[in-house]
């Protein structure tokens, strides 16, 4: 199995306190964007500068599609499979930990439900990231992963039988950042995107997690 998956992408070593460091900075980077994201929950949209209100980010901090798109890019770019499964586990560890100590502790309340669909997400997302970091690989198997990464386009697009719309322009240009991230040749990057884009169509009425929020409206 291993000879297998290092026909796809090959690991990269690198030393003990590299990967402490990378490890340690996806984690705290985790921690200053919960933090970020529950301060702008708890602070009125007029009471933001004026292009973070046109910007909507307290909005755009709140749904999936920012984590998901953050998640992918610590993945791809960690050095081997089980690094990019650390290091998405304990970023995610770090957002939501802070976010919801946060609402607890400062903000007073506690949303129960909300917190317990972070934490399974969590839980799971260091087997997500062992698969997404393949994405980076070669041959089909590759092209298959990165065309379920576009997934993303739920997020960003809405359609129905008069009408194809873009639901957030922060999120359309996540869209764009997640075809450069996934680049590798102008041929697999042709086969990526319209094949995700098709998943999207065929899949856009089943509600998995692509609505939820970090709190409830």
């Amino acid at each position: 199995m291993k000879g297998f998956l290092n026909e796809i992408r090959r690991p990269i070593k690198i030393s003990l306190s590299r990967k402490i460091l990378y490890s340690a900075l996806a984690f705290i980077a985790g921690v200053i964007l919960g933090v970020i994201s529950k301060v702008f929950d708890e602070t009125a949209s007029n009471l933001l500068p004026y292009f973070l209100e046109v910007l909507d980010l307290r909005n755009f901090f709140s749904r999936m599609g920012v984590w998901i798109f953050l998640a992918m890019l610590i993945s791809v770019y960690s050095k081997s499979p089980v690094r990019s499964a650390i290091n998405v586990f304990l970023f995610f560890v770090g957002m939501v930990g802070s976010y919801y100590l946060y609402t607890v502790m400062i903000a007073g309340f506690f949303p129960k439900s909300y917190m317990m669909l972070w934490i399974i997400m969590t839980v799971i997302s260091p087997f997500m990231a062992f698969v997404c970091w393949y994405a980076k690989g070669k041959d089909v198997i590759a092209i298959s992963i990165s065309s379920i990464l576009m997934f993303i386009s739920r997020q960003t697009f809405a359609f129905g039988y008069w009408y194809f719309d873009i639901i957030y322009i922060l999120e359309f240009l996540l869209w764009i950042a997640t075809i450069f991230v996934l680049y590798q040749s102008p041929k697999q990057i042709i086969k990526v995107v319209p094949i995700g884009l098709l998943l999207y169509f065929l899949t856009a009425q089943t509600n998995l997690f692509w609505g939820t929020k970090m709190y409830p409206l």
